[in-house]
């Protein structure tokens, strides 16, 4: 796996032609973001139901979540073990052992058991198939960036550091289009949109199976990868380090603290905009509808349904159908894909500081628009109308300030710690901002008896802490990464 034994006899490493960076870059993270978003997906729809029967509403949610977020855990764990490998050894089979093991795991999930089938047991088993895609997920973004901006041309390194950002919309959008489609060609007894018998029984599971099919596709191009000049030339100048984490931790701690609260607020917009919005969006908006999905829902898994019991922890959501909003949040989620591209050459052009300073002052505004965009109207056609120009602007907001991360926080560090620092801040960032994400926003909306106002003064409070962290960073703009390697900086470990 290491190219130590290169001389100056050897021939240089070939460069990788411009389509294949891309397409490696891409396909492999929008795979990891599909297989994210499944479980995302399943999180609201189906796991309260199947693997966390507790017979409260909110109380299912939040469980559900939990294991969610416990994904973003294990992910600095993942960035860590990835990241040494990947500064040790090479990006290349670094990048191919992260989407194997996410994969592996997804595909495994549409196998489980359900509570009904083998019990509490079936709620422990996906803890562990959800560990493990953090885990893979720890090491894949970092890796994918860093085959993007070191193989990208001068003065293009942040429009190339792109294209691995453009997976997360690609994702999402294959993936609900996936679920989306199985549930409208399920029977729907009660009309189109709901969640049938047959969906809960058996078609939430064909989009973690599907997987296996798309990582397939990411094996063959990442495999016809070879290793970027700039970590050939670290090898040749000596400058690998046989315990990079311990170096990045020495020399590169001040970093590696702003990496992970620049891509805060990112987190936070982002799974807000994903999860909460769904959850928020398709929960009834009054007890009695509320109440006969619950008990519905109840009936199809088997589970015995406390209606005393509901009743006193419901909070109203906007009622929509499921189907409907989640064809509202991929047309939200197309401007995520056009902002995330956008944001590249805007950043290349002016800076990756300015730019991101800017979106950041966006987001603490957008924060505090919640109740302006989110609370139900009398006219449902006007709350539908809100809602979909709340979900455009959040996540054209998203793709500006997702965009230039994928060059932003690779180039915070010298190439023979990149793929360390960068992984463990954008993963350590992921406990702060998307692990707690979900949770305290289901906590905040019960809080407030339904009202998304204080999930949306969240929102601005993290999004202060980014502000803050962009202040004191510098501009990453100009670095040379052929000059950059880490040689005299990080001595001799």
């Amino acid at each position: 796996m290491t190219s130590s034994s290169t001389t100056a006899a050897t021939p240089a490493a070939p460069a990788n032609p411009r389509s294949r960076v891309i397409l490696a870059s891409l396909v492999g993270t929008t795979i990891e973001f599909y297989d994210f978003y499944v479980y995302a997906t399943a999180a609201v729809l189906v796991f309260p139901i199947l693997f966390f029967p507790t017979g409260n509403d909110t109380t299912s949610l939040l469980l559900s979540f939990s294991v969610f977020g416990a994904a973003m855990v294990a992910r600095p764990l993942g960035a860590i073990v990835f990241g040494h490998f990947g500064d040790r050894f090479g990006r290349k089979a670094t990048l191919v052992a992260s989407l194997l093991t996410m994969g592996i795991a997804t595909f495994l999930i549409g196998c489980l058991p359900t509570y009904n089938e083998i019990g509490v047991w079936a709620a422990v088993l996906l803890l562990v198939l959800r560990l493990a895609q953090g885990f893979a997920l720890g090491g894949e973004w970092s890796g994918a960036a860093l085959v993007a901006t070191e193989n990208a041309p001068k003065g293009k390194r942040a429009w190339y550091g792109t294209f691995p950002q453009l997976g997360a919309p690609l994702g999402f959008i294959i993936a609900n289009s996936v679920f989306l489609a199985i549930n409208y060609l399920l029977p729907h007894p009660d009309g189109a949109g709901q969640r049938s018998e047959e969906f809960l029984a058996w078609g939430w599971r064909v989009p973690f199976l599907f997987s296996a099919v798309m990582v397939i596709i990411g094996l063959w191009v990442r495999l016809r990868l070879v290793e970027s000049e700039t970590f050939v030339k670290a090898e040749e100048k000596g400058a690998i380090r046989k315990f990079p984490l311990g170096t990045v931790l020495r020399h590169h701690w001040w970093h590696l603290i702003l990496g992970t609260f620049i891509m805060l607020a990112t987190y936070v917009l982002f799974y807000l905009m994903t999860n909460f919005t769904l959850s928020y969006g398709t929960k009834a908006a009054d007890l009695e509808t509320a109440s006969a999905a619950a008990q519905a829902a109840a009936e199809a898994a088997g589970n015995p349904f406390d209606a005393s019991a509901f009743a006193a922890q419901f909070y109203p959501g906007l009622g929509f159908g499921y189907t409907d909003f989640v064809v509202m949040q991929i047309i939200g989620v197309v401007f995520f894909g056009i902002f995330t591209l956008l944001s590249g050459p805007i950043a290349d052009a002016i800076g990756r500081r300015r730019l991101l300073l800017w979106v950041t002052g966006l987001i603490i505004v957008f924060g505090l628009t919640f109740n302006i965009f989110l609370l139900p109207q009398v006219d449902p056609k006007f709350t539908g109308a809100l809602v979909q120009a709340f979900l455009v602007f959040g996540f054209m907001l998203m793709g500006s300030t997702f965009g230039p991360m994928g060059a932003v926080l690779p180039e915070l560090f010298p190439t023979n710690v990149r793929y360390s620092g960068s992984a463990i801040s954008y993963n350590v960032s992921s406990i702060l901002g998307a692990a707690l994400a979900p949770i305290v926003a289901v906590w905040l909306w019960a809080s407030a008896g339904g009202s998304p106002v204080l999930v949306g003064l969240y929102l601005s409070a993290m999004s202060v802490l980014t502000f803050i962290a962009l202040i004191l960073a510098p501009e990453t703009k100009d670095i040379d990464y052929d000059a950059d390697l880490g040689v005299g900086a990080t001595g001799s470990l």
